[in-house]
């Protein structure tokens, strides 16, 4: 059973599902629902997984989509139908649809206000307990339903991974930080869990850097290397996908080369979202690249076409830097 300073302190994580972007939770305060924060799930023996059964024509990681057209075709990791997410009576994107392929890095861009954080935050229903959030249409996730009601939140929040703007080590050792969430959810035995954190943190690039103090406080490290250790922790519960909420806005530019760096050797075993402001960011990690504007999906498509030959001119326009 995982320890309670570990339950603790994946309880009281300052990004909880219930706040809106830019809020959080002080270090006292629970999670309303009683859960732990995403990507750091609590233990659920026997789980099946989300629940509900699976729609034809989609799957994850590969496997052939019934109906498709196509044997051994890739079927998206997300797929978003119709869905059109609001805040009491307004809305901040509208029918949006689209596919995100497994395996590779797709980036969100848009100017501030688009919609992009708030898709990124459902992907795995962050949004749930912020006051007025409303959804229309659906998300599904190896064929189902996010919103089935025999989905697991916690499994959904392993399996849909998060990592924010600033960095948010838990008030405990490096060591500990790093399989919080392994013991949370009983991926592991005792005796594993020093392997496990030394594989996530050389994985990284922080090993070098911690071995010698692996039992000092988290917050002895610099900004990047907090950042490098959150990483390491959301990975450490073997996520599906990691959505990531630009998470290098406040690094400098070497510790923001790592994470790049860092971000490229994830795929193809694992699909990575990441929201950007920084267009030459996007180009240099994204293999492919949404783009939102006012609410609307205005193109999706491979990041070098959008870039270089967007199919919209409001596309063009912003990829130039004419506008955003």
């Amino acid at each position: 059973m995982a320890s309670d300073p570990a339950r603790r302190a994946v309880a009281i994580q300052a990004d909880s599902a219930g706040q809106p972007p830019g809020r959080g939770v002080s270090a006292s305060q629970p999670r309303a629902d009683g859960g732990l924060p995403p990507g750091i799930p609590a233990a659920a023996p026997g789980s099946a997984g989300l629940g509900g059964a699976p729609l034809a024509g989609t799957a994850l990681n590969g496997r052939a989509v019934p109906g498709s057209g196509g044997a051994g075709q890739m079927a998206p990791a997300i797929r978003a139908i119709g869905l059109t997410l609001g805040f009491g009576d307004r809305d901040i994107l509208s029918d949006i649809s689209l596919d995100v392929r497994p395996g590779v890095v797709t980036a969100l861009l848009g100017p501030t206000g688009s919609g992009k954080t708030t898709l990124l935050r459902t992907f795995n229903r962050m949004n749930d307990k912020v006051t007025g959030y409303r959804h229309a249409g659906d998300v599904l996730l190896e064929g189902r339903s996010i919103w089935h009601s025999g989905t697991d939140m916690m499994e959904l929040r392993r399996r849909v991974g998060m990592m924010f703007q600033r960095p948010n080590p838990f008030p405990m050792s490096i060591t500990d930080n790093v399989v919080a969430g392994v013991k949370a959810h009983r991926l592991a035995g005792r005796h594993e869990l020093k392997h496990i954190a030394e594989r996530r943190l050389r994985e990284v690039g922080l090993w070098d850097a911690v071995s010698g103090r692996l039992k000092d406080s988290p917050f002895r490290l610099s900004g990047g290397q907090q950042q490098l250790l959150c990483l390491a922790r959301a990975l450490a519960v073997n996520p599906d996908v990691l959505l990531l909420d630009e998470p290098t806005s406040s690094l400098d530019p070497v510790a923001t080369e790592s994470i790049e760096a860092l971000v490229r050797t994830l795929t193809p075993q694992l699909t990575v979202i990441i929201v950007t402001h920084n267009l030459a960011q996007a180009r240099r990690v994204a293999d492919r690249t949404i783009f939102l504007n006012k609410g609307r999906l205005v193109e999706h498509g491979d990041t070098q076409q959008v870039f270089e030959n967007p199919a919209e001119e409001e596309t063009a326009h912003y990829v130039s830097g004419r506008f955003g």
